[in-house]
């Protein structure tokens, strides 16, 4: 079966997940964990890694089941077919989510737009685009699995 891609609400992902898992649904929603501060105390927060998007796995004839069970939501379409991410690029997101550490990193001269190719780690070999760069984060939208993905850097080789 599939992968496909639901767009729900806004913040709504970790909802719609579960309320999908608890009928019977193989769902993927990758979440990071954050530390924000507030005025008065720092707390450790969870976010989906791709807001808005929740992955499910599912037969082609059987989509339509799933908005007996939410709402507001639809699927991610591409070239106006339902877009289908690949079983191993659901293997690797779940493999570099699990994975805390980066193997190696090196920044030399990237600027936003530029086209890059991933050297090492799970996305070895895969073309990715700058989009942005900051102090501790890295924006990268991934051409193949067409998103766009916050890293942060921890370590500068």
């Amino acid at each position: 079966m599939p992968w496909f891609v639901i767009c729900t609400k806004f913040k709504s992902e970790f909802k719609v997940a579960e309320t999908l898992e608890n009928n019977g649904f193989e769902v993927y929603c990758p979440s990071i964990t954050t530390e924000r501060q507030w005025s008065d105390r720092k707390k450790r927060v969870k976010t989906p890694l791709f807001n808005s998007f929740v992955f499910i796995n599912i037969a082609e004839n059987s989509r339509e089941k799933v908005f007996d069970f939410i709402n507001n939501s639809r699927y991610l379409f591409w070239l106006r077919k339902p877009a289908i991410v690949r079983d191993s690029e659901i293997e690797v997101l779940k493999e570099w989510m699990s994975n805390d550490q980066v193997d190696e990193a090196r920044v030399l001269q990237i600027s936003a737009g530029d086209k890059i190719i991933i050297a090492n780690g799970n996305f070895k070999e895969q073309e990715a685009v700058v989009k942005e760069i900051g102090k501790q984060r890295m924006k990268l939208i991934l051409p193949l699995l067409g998103f766009t993905i916050n890293v942060k850097i921890k370590e500068i080789v």
